[in-house]
């Protein structure tokens, strides 16, 4: 008995009950239809369902990378901003929370601005990053927002924001709702500049977002099923107790009632804003063929004319 138990034993548990050096981040619960995705197809896929075309969010890098041509782009640096000016604390200090974020994502704020070129178009654009502090819009994001504005000025770029925030920042008060006001006249700065300025509106855009910048610009592109909005679904519907149509406050829904210009699949992101930002600009592509192409080629055009 004693071999048995001493020996056999351990010996039947060290080979069925040995723990395999398997990575526990290798597959991925689509929100959509709840089918586990292989975490490298999904990175391959541009974080979109292969199933149901659930778009799940984006890295701020990796947008930036799939938005500029060939993936090439400088980083903008943006001030820093007083850290925890109101000494705030709920269940957590403020500053606490701050620096878990800036920790997981290795990154000061809720933002990155970089500059390159979209569809040969120079372009300054800011990203946020949904998984700093739900992608939430304090000083140091209206800051970027600013610092972005006046950068495409300098340079005569072309100005594109992509939020994902759920609004602004309640741990900085009054200071973050003083960001709406500042991040509208950053967009006045653009604009004056006779510069393009382009929202690509991402899942979710809502809150203060929703409520400044976002909603002026002079295209609005959303990726498909983006939700877009101020106050959530359920808040509305017990304020209004009325039951809301379906696909409310979604990029196909405010499509439809004209809060949204263009809906694209990611995939074709880079394409439609390069298109919207030639046109814009005024610039031509060249074609393989040394045909310049802004749109339908005019009746009697030649091949190699310029047209």
């Amino acid at each position: 008995m004693n071999w048995l138990t001493n020996f056999v034993r351990p010996k039947v548990r060290a080979i069925v009950g040995a723990k395999k050096d398997v990575p526990d981040n290798l597959w991925e619960k689509c929100p959509g239809c709840s089918a586990m995705l292989f975490k490298r197809e999904l990175e391959d896929n541009l974080n979109v369902c292969r199933h149901c075309g659930f778009h799940l969010k984006l890295e701020p890098v990796k947008r930036l990378e799939t938005l500029f041509d060939d993936g090439q782009y400088k980083n903008v640096d943006v001030p820093k901003v007083l850290p925890d000016p109101l000494k705030f604390r709920d269940q957590k200090k403020y500053a606490d929370r701050l620096r878990d974020a800036q920790h997981k994502t290795h990154r000061q704020d809720a933002i990155i601005v970089g500059e390159g070129s979209v569809g040969g178009v120079k372009t300054v654009i800011a990203v946020f990053d949904f998984s700093f502090m739900g992608g939430s819009m304090g000083m140091g994001v209206g800051e970027a927002i600013v610092t972005a504005s006046r950068r495409a000025v300098a340079t005569k770029s072309a100005l594109v924001i992509v939020p994902a925030s759920g609004g602004a920042r309640m741990q900085e008060g009054a200071l973050s709702l003083m960001q709406l006001p500042r991040t509208i006249i950053a967009a006045g700065l653009a604009k004056d500049a006779g510069l393009p300025f382009i929202v690509i509106l991402t899942d979710p855009t809502t809150g203060g977002v929703t409520a400044s910048f976002a909603m002026v610009g002079d295209i609005h592109i959303a990726e498909r099923g983006a939700q877009i909005g101020f106050a959530g679904a359920r808040v509305i519907e017990s304020t209004i107790r009325e039951t809301l149509p379906p696909g409310f406050q979604r990029a196909e829904y405010l499509q439809d009632h004209g809060m949204v210009d263009i809906v694209v699949e990611r995939k074709d992101l880079r394409e439609t804003l390069g298109r919207v930002l030639r046109l814009l600009r005024k610039e031509k592509k060249p074609s393989k063929t040394g045909v310049l192409l802004t749109g339908p080629v005019p009746h009697g055009a030649r091949n190699g004319k310029r047209i």
